[in-house]
C-alpha cells in the first residue's frame, strides 16, 4: 500500500468508518478495487500521480464499474494524506447517497 492507501485504510478497516465494513484490494471482474464496501456498491479509488497520464483509462474503468452496479470515487493521494477528515467526510456523503441496490459483486 502506498502511504496515501494506508492511512486511508486505518480510518475505515473493521468497521472504522460509521461501521461500515470496507474490503481492501477487491477483485471485480479484471479489476482491482482499492476499497470497497459491497453493502453499498461504493469503491474508493486512491490516486497517484501516474493516475494524470491516464484519465481516459480510469474514466473507462469506471464505467465498467458503474455497469456492474459500482459507484467510484477518487481522491489524490495528497488529499488523503493532508486532508483525511475531509475525505472522510465526502466517503460517508458518498455512502449516505445509496444504502441499498445491485447484488454484492
Amino acid at each position: 500500500m502506498t502511504p496515501a492507501e494506508a492511512r486511508l485504510w486505518a480510518a475505515i478497516r473493521r468497521g472504522g468508518l460509521d461501521g461500515v465494513p470496507f474490503r481492501r484490494q477487491h477483485t471485480v471482474g479484471r479489476f482491482v478495487l482499492d476499497f470497497y464496501a459491497p453493502a453499498h456498491h461504493l469503491a474508493i479509488e486512491v490516486d497517484g500521480a501516474v493516475h494524470d497520464a491516464q484519465a481516459e483509462q480510469d474514466a473507462e474503468r469506471t464505467k465498467a464499474l458503474a455497469q456492474r452496479g459500482i459507484r467510484v470515487i477518487r481522491f489524490r493521494n495528497e488529499e488523503v494524506l493532508t486532508n483525511t477528515s475531509v475525505v472522510l467526510d465526502r466517503i460517508r456523503w458518498e455512502l449516505q447517497l445509496q444504502s441499498d441496490g445491485p447484488p454484492e459483486v
